[in-house]
């Protein structure tokens, strides 16, 4: 039986405000746990919530990127239900009013083809604390340090079809709220979380019964957990049984999936307007203020990536898709002057060495800088191509703080030396008769490729530091001697 699946996101993206979204609390990540939680964000009694501006701001930018309706009227109401990590027993959002309206993202696809989805809107909200379960052998603690925190939840209609689709506009929206510095992207952190709803049909037929997979923060994780829940639903729809609207579960770590709860609608939160916060109105000269002070985004970025540095159309958008990626690469290239050679390494080695490791490139142990030199000498003929993967490994491990205190360390100098070279050369073509017969015999258009045997050979006596273009040079000229 064939199935199309249809997937919708609702993506929480933590504003990278100060202060949270109604106290002056700070909204630094990683302090002692329940440190910045103040009597605001607990709804103490006697205490009254004061809007950010700044979150305003942030959520007006993020409107004018989407090409979104910017709401001059925002309401603020209060969704009630209880949760250990929600102190006050409700959440300020927004339900009838949002800040931002109807947009749409552009995705890009492997074909080559693009898709756009519709951003149904994105509303303002304060986050929840954090429940912690890791540390307390049967029990559970409560962080509240996030708690108040503002974010805006977007929405998007159910536009896409598949998990290629549904990362694509996950990596596209990171790389857009990451290059307006609204949101520091971090989502190890918690700066951003996919809930993802899922349902299965005939193709063309009504919409199925949906669920929704919550917190996901990663991308990897993101596409597993759809994997996971179109597969299951599938087999339930063809074994006879009805998928149940609920809220689940994935654990990245175990592969698995999991019931949480079944799923909530909207009367069950009882909204209502929030009585300590007055609608909130934007007028255009606010709107357009904020229009003036866009940073370069994404799609402005890779053409001048192609038109300045020479990339083709693919590199230029991988690295101007993400803005601690496009920082890390004009760096490189600055110290360089090789674009090319930079977007090599960034696109080949040094991602995978972050994706193995789920880092990203702002958790990167190797910087621009100390990249730029293993780049460096290895133009400049000090280290060879091969050698230079083993200066990025050994500063990927913290072995050195440049990559000439690592080639100095481990003795890596490329050997250029002619007369050892030449030595080398010499004992390979002695202690290899049967390829320097074949070498003799054959064809002169073969010889080339043949030469890759005694190339390798003394790679292997020089422990990878003889020089190959002088290696190729000397070994052609002794071969043809033999001639």
């Amino acid at each position: 039986m064939t199935w199309e699946t249809v997937i919708g996101l609702e993506v929480h993206v933590q504003l990278a405000t100060k202060s949270k979204l109604f106290s002056g609390a700070s909204t630094a990540f990683g302090s002692e746990p329940n440190t910045q939680a103040c009597a605001v964000d607990l709804a103490m009694p006697g205490t009254l919530p004061l809007a950010n501006e700044q979150a305003f701001r942030y959520a007006t930018m993020f409107g004018l990127a989407i090409n979104a309706d910017i709401g001059k009227e925002s309401v603020f109401e209060r969704k009630n239900y209880f949760y250990p990590d929600l102190p006050k027993g409700y959440q300020t959002t927004q339900l009838e009013k949002p800040i931002v309206g109807p947009g749409v993202v552009e995705i890009a696809l492997a074909d080559g083809s693009t898709k756009a989805i519709r951003i149904h809107h994105a509303h303002l909200e304060e986050d929840a604390g954090k429940s912690l379960h890791e540390d307390f052998h049967g029990m559970s603690g409560i962080d509240l340090n996030r708690a108040g925190t503002p974010l805006i939840e977007v929405v998007t209609e159910p536009d896409m079809s598949n998990a290629e689709e549904a990362v694509a506009f996950a990596k596209k929206l990171h790389g857009l709220v990451t290059s307006l510095g609204i949101c520091d992207g971090e989502m190890s952190q918690g700066s951003m979380r996919f809930d993802v709803n899922i349902s299965v049909r005939q193709p063309g037929g009504e919409l199925g019964t949906r669920t929704e997979t919550k917190n996901l923060n990663s991308f990897k994780f993101m596409e597993e957990a759809i994997a996971l829940e179109v597969e299951r639903q599938i087999d339930v729809l063809e074994s006879g049984g009805s998928i149940q609207q609920e809220t689940r579960l994935y654990d990245g770590d175990k592969k698995r999936a999991r019931t949480m709860r079944s799923k909530e609608e909207a009367n069950d939160y009882r909204y209502f307007p929030c009585p300590d916060l007055l609608p909130v109105i934007i007028d255009d000269e606010y709107i357009e203020s904020v229009r003036a002070q866009m940073p370069e985004l994404p799609e402005a970025r890779k053409a001048r990536f192609a038109s300045e540095y020479g990339l083709n159309d693919y590199d230029a958008g991988i690295l101007a898709g993400d803005l601690a990626t496009s920082q890390y690469f004009e760096t490189l290239t600055q110290r360089t002057d090789d674009a090319k050679q930079s977007a090599n390494w960034i696109m080949g080695e040094l991602s995978a060495k972050l994706n193995s490791e789920e880092k990203s490139i702002g958790q990167s142990p190797v910087s621009a800088e100390q990249l730029a030199g293993v780049i460096e000498r290895t133009k400049d003929g000090t280290i060879s191509s091969k050698i230079a993967k083993q200066v990025f490994e050994a500063l990927w491990q913290v072995e050195g703080d440049s990559a000439d205190a690592v080639i100095e360390a481990k003795g890596l100098k490329q050997v250029s030396d002619t007369g050892a070279l030449e030595k080398m050369a010499e004992e390979v073509i002695a202690n290899s008769p049967k390829q320097v017969d074949n070498y003799k015999n054959a064809d002169p258009d073969k010889r080339p490729k043949m030469l890759g045997y005694f190339v390798g050979q003394i790679m292997k006596a020089s422990k990878g530091q003889a020089n190959p273009q002088a290696v190729n040079e000397i070994l052609l000229k002794k071969l043809d001697e033999l001639l």
